[in-house]
């Protein structure tokens, strides 16, 4: 049975930052643009799962962007 990945970015207003949520052990990510997040968790993701020698292949991985905004209503 294969295993399932995910990564998830979270904005948090206050830091205006992107902030992860995975599965992948050791994927700690916070960076200021959505791109730069896409980019870190690619490269990163592979990395770390190339450290489990159980895993081979390519891997999919689910990722998500939740993040949500205030507008001003005249």
């Amino acid at each position: 049975m294969s295993q399932s990945f995910y990564v998830k970015a979270i904005w948090d207003p206050e830091a205006e930052v992107w902030c992860s949520e995975s599965n992948i052990p050791g994927l700690v990510l916070e960076t200021s643009t959505l791109a730069e997040f896409e980019s870190l968790a690619r490269h990163f993701a592979s990395e770390l799962l190339d450290e489990n020698p159980e895993i081979h292949g390519p891997v999919p991985i689910r990722f998500e962007a939740a993040g949500g905004f205030d507008v001003v209503a005249a």
